[in-house]
């Protein structure tokens, strides 16, 4: 039950704001005080401001859908239903709306479709007096800019010719004038078509707290700044986490993620997994004989496709993690397989000593076959987990530079996908192993 007027605060209402439905949501929102109100509203989600926003009255709709940034309310738009969009945009005012058409026609994950329309501009003639009483105008203004910590230089016909900071224009003597401040030769703009993951790795390179966006001819569009980043790699992080663990990308939080939405992210590759996990099956029946043969073997299959999976999921992981990161990119893939196969027969090495001390510490039903088939058996581990290591590694690191190649995105090379692929070669590696170091000691069953 909510509070009665005047006593619900907001961190109660954001901490209640999930279980609340939307009534409820929208009579918690009405109890709060202007201030708190404001900023509550500013740290929704663009998807549920747009929920709460369609469920207010006309006269509420128009007054804080004009108090958000042109950038905030295109991407409030764009959460928006089709057939909301045109009576949203006709509630601005004709210049914003102008800003908001011009940010829809981008694509969401372009450099454009971050961008805020609204930046500290100056001209390359104007004194150092003359841009900083300019720039108070702007900051006091209806349109003021996203942020003052850079001022960008601007010709006539609005193409970028230069960057300064605040500090740099305030320093200079009052007469000198901006071009003769501004720096050039190291500026650093983007396209505003570029991806989001190529923008965001742009600001980690440079560590700036805001980026210019330009067209084709050098026209400044607008300005990327870090928090609109910050926004985009927890997304890429929380996409690329759900392709990693064998799903689809979920659009919304989970809570929020309606069960057959769930049941249809999820199946897909489910199913795939499972068509995968009928080879494995189709593998052990092939080895029937040896099964019957020597039931023991059986004991030993999780250790081996397990271990094989396992190293698999690290070097597909690893490699997708530097992939992200832009470490590593297509003509690197020679570079990257000579040093997993490296990597796989060390830790398969490894993994095999220890299965070989194993079988001989703890025999068990083997031990009654005699020595040798003890010491064989221990050199079938270590030859299969040799084996199955090595291939494993292989196959993680190279999956994501084929899905790369083929243009499909490296982080669907999930770790189910990797154990799956593994899962059947690890049992062929297996059992010809056995077969060829055991079959002295089991006759012709195997």
């Amino acid at each position: 039950m909510l509070q009665p007027a005047g006593e619900i605060r907001l961190p109660e209402l954001a901490d209640a704001w999930w279980l609340l439905d939307q009534p409820d949501r929208i009579a918690g929102f009405r109890l709060l005080e202007p201030g708190d109100a404001e900023e509550f509203f500013f740290d929704l989600t663009s998807s549920d401001q747009a929920e709460l926003l369609l469920a207010l009255t006309p006269a509420e709709r128009r007054l804080w859908l004009r108090l958000l940034p042109p950038d905030d309310a295109a991407d409030l738009l764009q959460e928006a239903a089709e057939e909301e969009r045109p009576g949203l945009l006709g509630l601005l005012d004709d210049a914003t709306r102008r800003e908001v058409t011009a940010l829809l026609a981008y694509e969401e994950d372009e450099a454009g479709g971050l961008m805020s329309s609204r930046f500290a501009r100056v001209r390359p003639d104007m004194t150092a007096d003359e841009a900083i009483s300019y720039l108070r105008k702007q900051a006091q203004g209806r349109t003021n800019a996203e942020t003052l910590y850079y001022i960008y230089v601007l010709d006539s016909a609005q193409r970028l010719l230069g960057v300064l900071s605040f500090r740099e224009l305030f320093a200079s003597p009052g007469n000198r004038t901006v071009r003769e401040v501004m720096r050039a030769e190291d500026m650093v703009a983007v396209p505003e078509e570029m991806d989001q993951e190529a923008v965001a790795r742009l600001f980690a390179e440079y560590d700036v707290v805001a980026l210019p966006v330009v067209d084709d001819e050098g026209r400044m569009k607008g300005i990327v700044t870090v928090d609109d980043i910050v926004d985009v790699v927890e997304e890429e992080a929380t996409e690329d986490a759900h392709k990693f663990g064998g799903l689809e990308a979920l659009e919304l939080p989970y809570l929020r993620t309606g069960v057959f939405s769930l049941i249809r992210k999820r199946a897909g590759w489910l199913i795939l997994l499972f068509l995968g996990g009928m080879l494995t099956a189709t593998a052990l029946g092939q080895f029937q004989d040896s099964i019957e043969a020597l039931s023991f073997l059986t004991l030993f299959i999780p250790l081996i496709i397990a271990s094989g999976g396992n190293s698999g999921s690290q070097a597909s992981t690893l490699v997708i993690r530097a992939m992200a990161m832009d470490e590593v990119r297509l003509r690197d893939w020679w570079r990257v397989a000579r040093r997993e196969i490296a990597t796989g027969l060390a830790l398969g090495a490894v993994l095999g000593s220890i299965g070989f001390i194993r079988v001989i510490l703890f025999p068990g039903a083997i031990a009654d076959l005699g020595q040798a088939a003890v010491m064989r058996m221990g050199l079938t581990m270590t030859l299969s987990l040799l084996g199955v290591v090595l291939f494993g590694t292989l196959v993680g690191s190279m999956l994501p530079f084929l899905l790369r190649r083929a243009g499909l995105d490296p982080a669907s090379a999930s770790a189910p996908l990797v154990a799956t692929l593994v899962d059947v070669t690890g049992l062929l590696i297996y059992f010809a192993a056995a077969s060829y170091l055991l079959r002295g000691f089991f006759g012709a069953g195997l």
